[in-house]
Order: C-alpha cells, then sequence, then structure tokens
C-alpha cells in the first residue's frame, strides 16, 4: 500500500470498546476471540493481548470454509504451541460450532473442579466473545443462542454495546463492539483486512486495493486465479496488479462507452469474489512467514 493509502481506522467508539472490555473481563471466565482463517494474523487485534491478560482465552477460525484447509489445520497446531486451544468454525454453515462448549469446559475444567468442589455444581460459565469488526461475532452468537437477537449485518462496526445472551445450559455469553487499533503500522495488516472486508470499503481506493489482491493471488495461489477468470496461457510474471485488473475486465465483457475497460465495476467484482470464496478457498498468511 502506498504512503496514501496507509488505513487509518479508529471510530471513537473503539476506544469505548477498550474501556468496556476492561471492565468486563472480571465478569468473565474465559475471553474467546474469533478471528477469520484467511488471515489468522491480521485479524488479530494486538491490543487484546494486553487487555485479556492471564485470562484463559480460546480462538476461534472462522470462516474456515472459505480459508486453505491445510493452512487452517496448521494455524490450530500453531495456537496450541501458544498454550491456547483453538477450533475452526464457520457461522454461516453451523460447521465445528458444537466444539465450541467442549472446548471452552476443557480450558476451564480445572477451575470448574474448584467450583464443584465449593458445592457451586452448574455454575454459570461466562465467556466473553472477542476480536475485530465483521469477524463474525454476532453471527456466532445467533447460531449459538438460535435466535436473532444479535445485530447481524455484513459490515464493520454494527455492534455498539454489551450485550448478554444464554446459550444452551450454564453458559452465558457476552457480545462486544467490534475492536481496530488506532493505527495500522504494518501496512500489510491493514490491506490485508481491507481485502476481507474488514475495513469500510469507502475509507479505500477500490481499484487500489482490488489491484494489490490480485498481486497477491498471483504469487500465492495463481492456479485459482487463472482458473476462475481464463487467464490460462497468460504470463501474469510481469504483470502489475492495475495490468490484471484490466485484463480481467475486458474477459469479463466489462467494457463503456467508447470501448473502454470499465476498471471500477472489475475491482468491485474482484474483491466480491474473493470475499466469497469464488476464487477458492485462500488463506492469505501462512505458519512462519
Amino acid at each position: 500500500m502506498s504512503e496514501a493509502q496507509t488505513i487509518q481506522w479508529f471510530p471513537g467508539h473503539m476506544t469505548k470498546t477498550k474501556r468496556q472490555i476492561e471492565k468486563s473481563l472480571k465478569l468473565v471466565d474465559v475471553a474467546a476471540e474469533i478471528i477469520d482463517a484467511r488471515i489468522p494474523v491480521s485479524s488479530r487485534n494486538p491490543v487484546l493481548n494486553e487487555l485479556i491478560q492471564n485470562k484463559p482465552r480460546v480462538i476461534l477460525m472462522n470462516k474456515c470454509d472459505m480459508a486453505d484447509p491445510i493452512q487452517t489445520n496448521r494455524w490450530i497446531d500453531f495456537y496450541k504451541t501458544q498454550g491456547i486451544p483453538a477450533i475452526a468454525i464457520d457461522c454461516r454453515t453451523g460447521r465445528g460450532l458444537n466444539g465450541f462448549m467442549p472446548l471452552v469446559k476443557n480450558v476451564l475444567s480445572d477451575r470448574i473442579a474448584s467450583w464443584e468442589a465449593k458445592g457451586m455444581v452448574g455454575r454459570q460459565i461466562r465467556v466473553m466473545i472477542v476480536g475485530v469488526p465483521n469477524v463474525g461475532k454476532s453471527s456466532l452468537i445467533n447460531r449459538l443462542a438460535k435466535n436473532s437477537k444479535a445485530n447481524v449485518e455484513d459490515r464493520p462496526g454494527v455492534t455498539r454495546s454489551n450485550q448478554w445472551f444464554t446459550i444452551g445450559k450454564g453458559f452465558e455469553l457476552l457480545d462486544t463492539p467490534g475492536v481496530l487499533w488506532p493505527k495500522f503500522e504494518d501496512k500489510a495488516v491493514g490491506e490485508r483486512l481491507a481485502f476481507t472486508g474488514a475495513v469500510k470499503d469507502e475509507v479505500v481506493d477500490t481499484e487500489h486495493l482490488a489491484s494489490r489482491l490480485l498481486e497477491v493471488l498471483r504469487d500465492s495461489y495463481p492456479s485459482e486465479l487463472r482458473t476462475r477468470y481464463k487467464l490460462e496461457g497468460t504470463d501474469m510474471t510481469g504483470l502489475k496488479g492495475y495490468e490484471m485488473l484490466e485484463l480481467i475486465g475486458k474477459k469479463r465483457g466489462m467494457l463503456i462507452s467508447g470501448g473502454e475497460i470499465d476498471v471500477e465495476r472489475a475491482s468491485i467484482m474482484v474483491l466480491d469474489e474473493f470475499r466469497s470464496a469464488k476464487l477458492g478457498r485462500i488463506t492469505l498468511e501462512q505458519v512462519g512467514r
């Protein structure tokens, strides 16, 4: 991303969220951090580490149906080495969610045994759901609570205040607003969040973003890119993102008056098709890289 394109997005309510999390942590037994399985590094907020501190934690790798399954398994193994249990889930289909409560109970097994020894059998387990905007926190809660009380929108920053939800027997979930840090020090982090829609499209240059995404996919998932946009036989090695964007627009017949290619329309299509996994199951960040 160019200097002009460095993403800095930190609405006022985000600062309020940090205070809410700090205040609410003492009310919960465990924090469940939901991340985007396609960008396991960039969708984890570094601020959460200092906020959560020694509180037990689990990681839920959401949108796993859109991510590369081999890479997802590698990340789960990596988190295990860090002492953080993780599972792959998909809130749209409900895949993997039956493992959520057993995972939490396993993390809290010593504490649950201590409660029971004190006569607190069946004590409510309180879980705080945390994560950056648009990773699927509200969708997760709706799936688990089997209702639509949480406000779900495919748009960053919808949830505004803490909400409690009861799920099953003995579980309560605390939903919190999405959190992002004040400044993306690493431009690649902001870029990947923008690729997946975690940053509002209104604050980025769509054509630049789509061009950069194409360059990333050319280097990491070239076969998927060629297949989706019928680029077989095209040498993409020396092509810049903008040139690939024009080529794709032409292939899809996105022309405007005078035969000029509608690059804006092509940009929107490329981003939409990546975000809906029409290009295939793709993970943009790999363990150790």
